[in-house]
């Protein structure tokens, strides 16, 4: 069920963030087209930087799924067992609480600028763009919760996320070199 979960998550985090990407190049491309020809576009800056938080926030929660985020395996790997497995138990209770946190006081702004409107789309509520933090602070937390029992296993046993990606990247081109 957990991995039927994680890869749902993953397939829809995965298309939100290429869609969002998209439309933001077309805007962008967009925006280009309009000053070479000599007008410009009066939402563009205002659109432009809520797709990037977007993106932002959204990629944030495919990364944590992917365990991709910031992290120091290295130094994780270096505290002996089990003082290791407490300090991935409290370095998963901090992020959880801040992105607790994190989700009240986005709900709390969206709820303060409720009938509020974008300055150069008036028919946009602030409230809806505003929306991405505390859905993503929960996407974020549902993903963490999502990719923890492999990580907790990984850890446990003394395997690095960051180590094991770089080692299967240069045996692919170790291949690559060989068979050329």
């Amino acid at each position: 069920m957990i991995q039927w979960l994680r890869t749902f998550f993953e397939v829809v985090l995965e298309y939100l963030v290429i869609f969002l990407m998209v439309i933001l190049t077309a805007v962008v491309v967009v925006a280009v087209i309009y000053r070479l020809v000599g007008s410009s576009l009066a939402w563009y800056d205002e659109v432009a930087a809520i797709l990037l938080a977007w993106i932002t926030y959204y990629g944030s929660a495919l990364a944590a799924l992917r365990r991709r985020h910031i992290g120091f395996d290295s130094v994780l790997l270096s505290i002996r067992m089990p003082a290791r497995m407490w300090a991935v138990a409290l370095a998963e209770a901090i992020t959880a609480g801040f992105f607790i946190l994190l989700a009240w006081a986005g709900y709390t702004v969206m709820t303060i600028l409720g009938g509020m409107s974008l300055v150069s789309l008036t028919w946009v509520p602030i409230s809806f763009t505003q929306s991405v933090i505390p859905i993503g602070a929960v996407l974020f937390l549902i993903c963490q919760m999502l990719s923890l029992p492999e990580y907790w296993r990984k850890t446990a046993a003394g395997v690095s996320l960051e180590h094991a990606e770089i080692e299967d990247e240069v045996e692919t081109e170790m291949k690559k070199a060989g068979n050329a």
